[in-house]
């Protein structure tokens, strides 16, 4: 048994490890999970034996120890929760003026905040002995006898040491807990390296960051001094100003003698902290580490650190940390209109604090401020006064380091400038490597023609806080780029350079599995060069390969959206006869047929197929292609015969156009078959599939999507002629490549795991045919929604499964269930 736990929010370290070292001294067993608990134990089960082994918890209360989301109210509700004979005592520790929960308000409490630190250890050690009478005579008030010396430990929390020169600390600091604590951690280590150098973009709130934890910890420092970095030169004057309030050299000694003598007091000073702010690079920090126990924090927008600091990337606010921020100023907001700004603003804390102000001062509307964020966020962002705590706005933060950027690396300033068009998600660099001659400037051209030049360039714009390093490329925050654009005159030039460098990047149609993690990297930066307003016709091909990427990976639902908007904005600028929009229709069309609205789908083609006839006639390539399209969605809507017509005119008329292994020939040919098996006609069916899944594999590849379509549709012809068995091998095959060729839930995957169990049914193996089924059925359901035709028939032979195996109570649950999802 101990005979103290000590219960406290993350936030509250400091206290906690006062409170726990004052109990120590005065000789009491004390569990502190800062100091007990090993890293890589289990979290659960020493929350669990502290509870159970500890005399009495003491709980301190403060606003974050009682935040939902902590572990400290379960750890007090388990304790409240013991009713037994020895139930054990909580003593509730008031650390700042807080009102508890109901529920812990008839807990009598002892106050430490706002009270000199002799009077703070005197109450709490009070109520741990709890009253009691003396034990001897009282010794006389007036008998002048010192007071006992304290051992050497941290002060109360929230007392400043005798050498202090931080900055005012932010009232409205949020958040970032977490990360306080874990630099707290990096800082305790004892390792060589003592150093940590929070890093990130511009207006991620380093400096923040680092006045927050001086004045949460300052309680356990004698010295913390802060040096503005930004400027090497001044460092020596600022070290001087450190001896000089330290004592240890006069005022008006030597510069170079007192900087000698304050590198000296930290050699040997084990509670002294030193904060670097804004430094530009490791060498402008590097000779003035001054080793020894002292802690050195550095804040900086350069990430390369290495031999000098533990590097920590500080990044955006978590969306909970903006809605707090967002919430305290503008408290009549609605919940949307708050997550709608942290959103718009992409949770960059400086900014997050600058439409705080900006709302709360003028009374703007929340939807007035995203209005004109979209249309000049430049100046929306350059409001006068900076938020407190941040020294410029975010427009004046980014267009100085973009200027200084520049000066000192033109190849890196105009990779900055393109990076600005592009989506901010990450960009591959590789998009800026040997690109087609006269395409970018000269400059950064030379730096993407081979060698490192570019990767420094890069690195440049990482250094100067304007980007980071994500994914092997960089990425800017969307605040960033859209100050740089609206401050670009040379947008329109920008643009073009950007729609020609993705458009030289395009690497297939996008259904080839291989390409896929390419066009992942790239489709929101296709978006972002907004196709559907651009009149650039390579720029929509490029977007229609992306569309036919995500439909050719199964995501329907992304890319019904995107074909949907494209068609209705291209056959409103350019008519319904533009090829443009006559492609987008064909893409739309495919996009309800994945979702279920077969009917839908057919319109669409009916109507597309019939513009390309007029406008080219029947032996043109768009309009067979089309036909077979249309083709298809008479099938998925049961009308087998008009579609083998259709197929079988199609075949015969593109195989002389394209020749009998053109990828559309081939389609034809499936299509047809399929359409036979599906009139019953398995052994033309099973032959034509034979012939087209040889030829697909020959040219493609065995593992292609589209050899893979051929050998489950031969599956299906096996199956109908009865041939159970050999149906079964066919679709272990190709369900196995399918999950390695397309994953687990992709709906052709399905579709195959679908087939296999009618096999193993056909083969009398219920029990496997129902746990492959059942499997599908729950993909399905996430994945199409509990409508769709494919969904429903899962549903459906799920149910005749459980009823052959005499399963009739959860058969007739899942019936009841079903007539649900149809409505």
């Amino acid at each position: 048994m101990t005979d103290l736990f000590v219960s406290h929010a993350g936030r509250d370290r400091s206290w906690a490890e006062w409170v726990a070292w004052e109990l120590q001294e005065a000789g009491y067993d004390v569990e502190l999970d800062l100091w007990d608990w090993e890293v890589g134990e289990n979290f659960v089960e020493k929350m669990r034996d502290a509870l159970e082994h500890a005399e009495r918890m003491i709980a301190l209360f403060s606003a974050a120890y009682f935040e939902p989301e902590r572990h400290t109210s379960p750890e007090l509700t388990a304790y409240l929760s013991d009713r037994g004979p020895a139930r054990k005592r909580i003593l509730p520790v008031r650390i700042e003026n807080v009102t508890p929960p109901l529920l812990y308000r008839p807990l009598l409490s002892v106050d430490l905040f706002g009270v000199p630190e002799d009077e703070a250890r005197r109450r709490m050690l009070a109520a741990v002995r709890g009253r009691q009478r003396p034990d001897g005579r009282p010794e006389f008030p007036g008998s002048g006898r010192p007071r006992p010396q304290q051992a050497s430990g941290p002060r109360l929390p929230g007392s400043l040491p005798p050498v202090w020169n931080v900055p005012p600390r932010n009232t409205a600091f949020t958040g970032r807990d977490r990360m306080i604590v874990d630099l707290r951690e990096g800082l305790l280590t004892g390792s060589p390296v003592v150093a940590q150098a929070l890093e990130g973009m511009g207006g991620v709130g380093k400096t923040q960051l680092a006045i927050e934890y001086a004045y949460r910890f300052a309680n356990e420092y004698e010295l913390v001094w802060w040096i503005a970095s930004e400027q090497p030169d001044l460092i020596a004057e600022q070290f001087a100003a450190l001896a000089v309030a330290a004592r240890v050299a006069p005022a008006e000694g030597d510069v170079t003698a007192a900087v000698t003598a304050a590198l000296a007091l930290l050699r040997s000073h084990d509670r002294a902290l030193l904060i670097f702010d804004n430094a530009e690079s490791r060498e402008d920090v590097r000779r003035w580490l001054p080793g020894g126990p002292a802690h050195v924090l550095v804040t900086s927008r350069n990430s390369l650190w290495t031999g000098v600091a533990r590097p920590i990337g500080v990044d955006v606010f978590a969306r909970s940390e903006s809605i707090a921020l967002l919430r305290a100023n503008l408290p009549r907001s609605s919940d949307e209109d708050v997550d709608r700004l942290a959103e718009a603003v992409g949770d960059l804390p400086l900014a997050v604090a600058q439409a705080a102000d900006l709302l709360a001062e003028t009374g703007m509307s929340v939807e007035s401020y995203l209005s004109g964020l979209a249309e000049h966020a430049a100046d929306l962002l350059a409001n006068d006064p900076p938020p407190a705590g941040y020294p410029v706005p975010l427009a004046a933060a980014v267009t100085v380091a973009a200027r200084r950027l520049a000066a000192a690396d033109p190849a890196a300033g105009q990779l900055l400038i393109l990076c600005a068009y592009l989506a901010p998600e990450p960009i591959p660099l590789d998009l800026f490597r040997d690109p087609p001659a006269g395409l970018l400037p000269d400059e950064l051209a030379a730096a993407g023609g081979g060698g490192v030049a570019l990767d420094r360039a890069a690195a440049r714009l990482t250094r100067y806080g304007l980007a980071r390093n994500a994914s092997g490329g960089l990425q800017l925050h969307r605040l960033t780029q859209a100050v740089l654009r609206d401050t670009d005159p040379n947008a329109e030039a920008q643009r073009t350079t950007v729609e020609s460098l993705l458009v030289a990047g395009r690497l297939d149609d996008g259904t080839d599995p291989t390409h896929w993690p390419r066009w992942t990297q790239l489709l929101p930066h296709i978006l972002a060069c907004d196709p559907a307003n651009s009149d650039n016709s390579s720029l929509h091909w490029l977007a229609f390969s992306a569309i036919w990427h995500l439909l050719a990976r199964g995501d329907a639902r992304t890319a019904f959206p995107l074909a949907e908007h494209l068609h209705a904005t291209w056959t409103r600028r350019y008519g319904a006869d533009n090829s443009s929009t006559l492609s987008a229709a064909t893409a739309l069309a495919y996009a309800h047929g994945e979702l279920g609205d077969h009917g839908q789908a057919r319109r669409l083609d009916e109507d597309t197929a019939a513009r390309y006839k007029r406008i080219f006639g029947e032996d043109h390539l768009n309009t067979l292609i089309s036909t077979n399209n249309l083709a298809a969605d008479y099938r998925q809507e049961g009308r087998y015969e008009q579609a083998r017509r259709l197929n079988e005119e199609t075949l015969s008329r593109i195989g002389g156009i394209v020749g009998d292994d053109h990828p559309e020939t081939l389609r034809t040919a499936n299509d047809l078959a399929t359409n036979l098996a599906s009139l019953g006609e398995f052994q033309q069916a099973r032959d034509l599939h034979e012939d087209t899944l040889a030829r697909r594999r020959q040219i493609l590849g065995v593992d292609h999507p589209q050899s893979l379509v051929s050998a489950n549709n031969l599956a299906v012809a096996l199956y109908g002629m009865g041939e159970y068995e050999l149906a079964r091998q066919l679709d272990e095959d190709t369900l196995t490549r399918r999950r390695r060729v397309l994953g687990d839930d992709h709906p052709y995957t399905l579709s195959s795991a679908s087939n296999l169990a009618s096999d193993l049914r056909a083969l009398g193996d219920h029990a496997q045919a129902r746990r492959f089924e059942e499997d599908t059925l729950v993909r399905r359901r996430r994945i199409l929604g509990d409508a769709h035709p494919d969904t429903l028939s899962a549903a459906a032979k799920v149910v005749g499964d459980l009823r052959q195996l005499g399963e009739d109570e959860p058969a007739q649950r899942l019936e009841d269930e079903m007539s649900g999802w149809r409505s």
